[in-house]
């Protein structure tokens, strides 16, 4: 009997850890939470396109970003109450090692580069390579093209954008945080493909906190609950 216990409680305490430890899987089993990430060059428009989509509100004097700062909404998808941490990390280099670490824990990231500036768009290969070093290997993944309100300034082809996303896997589409075009629909359909993986039961590894959806909460029996205590 002792031995069934202890058996039973470490495969318990395996699972609490796996799942602290798993975003989409905490997500599935306890409702908790993981992250979404904006990533992409300096002065793209990731502050603008999060204060848009949190905020409803646009600054012409936006300022750098320094480090990583984060904002929260919560939407109404398909039935689902969905509380979303969005996380706004920095685009210049010196602040790299800093917002790679948030990386780890996200479900979910929009790489934007800027529609009038082609070297925005070149060095999506590389942010994509780094997140993929370090982010879950399940993330849903959009590329935005923002200031899409800058069209006789274009110097990326959407065609050529979309057709990179297609050949990469990841969601594609253009905004523009100035006039509020696609902001809804981008962050909207990201978390819905998030919660699909979530229903899907999709595996993933990660810990920082951020999207939380009402799913189910999965409780440990009563038998073994006193078991568990005794360790």
């Amino acid at each position: 009997a002792v031995s069934w216990c202890s058996f039973s409680c470490s495969v318990w305490l395996l699972f609490s850890w796996y799942t602290v430890t798993n975003p989409v899987l905490h997500l599935l089993f306890f409702g908790g939470p993981s992250s979404v990430v904006l990533i992409g060059e300096s002065s793209v428009g990731k502050s603008n396109l999060l204060s848009r989509f949190t905020k409803n509100e646009f600054s012409h004097d936006s300022r750098t970003t320094i480090g990583v700062e984060f904002s929260t909404r919560t939407v109404q998808l398909n039935g689902f109450t969905i509380k979303a941490q969005i996380w706004d990390t920095a685009g210049l280099e010196r602040y790299r090692a800093i917002t790679s670490a948030y990386y780890r824990g996200a479900v979910g990231a929009l790489l934007v580069y800027d529609i009038t500036k082609h070297l925005t768009y070149e060095s999506v290969e590389r942010w994509l390579k780094e997140l993929f070093e370090h982010a879950d290997p399940h993330i849903v993944v959009m590329l935005v093209g923002n200031k899409s309100d800058l069209e006789s300034e274009r110097s990326v082809p959407m065609e050529e954008a979309k057709d990179f996303a297609e050949k990469r896997g990841l969601l594609f589409l253009e905004t523009s945080a100035l006039s509020s075009t696609n902001v809804e629909a981008a962050f909207n359909t990201v978390l819905t493909e998030i919660h699909k993986k979530v229903s899907s039961k999709e595996v993933s590894r990660g810990s920082i906190s951020a999207v939380t959806l009402n799913t189910p909460r999965v409780e440990p029996t009563e038998e073994k609950k006193p078991c568990c205590k005794n360790i």
